[in-house]
C-alpha cells in the first residue's frame, strides 16, 4: 500500500531577530493608535476593539524609518518562504503591497478571512501578553469536505480542521494569502500589538 501526502499547505514561523527594533515598533504602533484620527474613527465605526491603520494609512514604511527597517527584514523572510513554496517568479521577488498596525484591546478579535489580490500574507507580533491568543488557521479543504467524518483527536495537526499558531513577541508568521485565518479573542489583560502585511 502507498499513501502519499498531496497539496500540502505551507506555514512559516520564525523570529524577527531584532529585539531593539521590536521595542521601537511597540512605541511606533502605540503612537499611531493615539495620533491617527482617521484610523481610530474607522476602527470605532467598524466595531474593531482597539486600533488598526488598515483603512487609514498606506505609507508606513516611507512615513517612519522604524517600519522601513522592519520591511527590510520581512523581505528576507518572505523570500525564504517563496522559495519553500517553489514559486516561479521569473527572477523577480515578491514586493510589499500593504502593511498595517493592529492594537487589539482585551476581548477584541478578527473573524475568519483571506487576503485577496496578494500572494503571501503575514503578521509580525510586537506584544503578546499572556492570554493574547493564537492565530487560527483553517483547513482550506473545509468547504469541500461535505459528508467527511470528524478526525480523531490524536491524528495530529496534519489532519486537524483548525490549527492554532501561538505567537510570542518577535514571531513572524507567513502563509499564502488564500489561506483562511482568524484572530481569536484577546483574553489578556493588556493590548496585543501586531503588524500585518501583504506581498504580491
Amino acid at each position: 500500500m502507498t499513501i502519499r501526502t498531496l497539496f500540502a499547505t505551507r506555514f512559516y514561523e520564525d523570529d524577527l531577530g531584532d529585539a531593539a527594533l521590536l521595542d521601537e515598533l511597540a512605541d511606533a504602533c502605540l503612537d499611531l493608535a493615539r495620533q491617527d484620527r482617521a484610523g481610530v474613527a474607522w476602527s470605532k465605526a467598524h466595531g474593531y476593539r482597539g486600533y488598526t491603520s488598515y483603512a487609514s494609512l498606506n505609507d508606513l514604511p516611507s512615513r517612519d524609518p522604524r517600519f522601513a527597517d522592519l520591511v527590510r527584514l520581512l523581505n528576507k523572510h518572505v523570500a525564504r518562504f517563496a522559495d519553500a513554496c517553489a514559486f516561479d517568479l521569473g527572477g523577480r521577488r515578491l514586493k510589499l503591497d500593504s502593511l498595517w498596525v493592529n492594537v487589539l484591546k482585551p476581548g477584541g478579535n478578527h473573524s475568519g478571512h483571506i487576503h485577496p489580490h496578494s500572494a503571501v500574507s503575514g503578521t509580525i507580533y510586537v506584544a503578546t501578553p499572556p492570554g493574547a491568543g493564537a492565530l487560527k488557521l483553517e483547513d482550506p479543504r473545509l468547504p469541500m469536505m461535505m459528508a467527511a467524518p470528524m478526525r480523531r483527536a490524536d491524528a495530529g495537526e496534519d489532519h486537524a480542521t483548525f490549527v492554532y499558531a501561538e505567537p510570542k513577541p518577535g514571531s513572524v508568521f507567513l502563509w499564502e494569502s488564500w489561506l483562511r485565518h482568524e484572530v481569536v479573542p484577546n483574553a489578556a489583560k493588556g493590548e496585543r500589538i501586531s503588524i500585518s502585511f501583504n506581498y504580491r
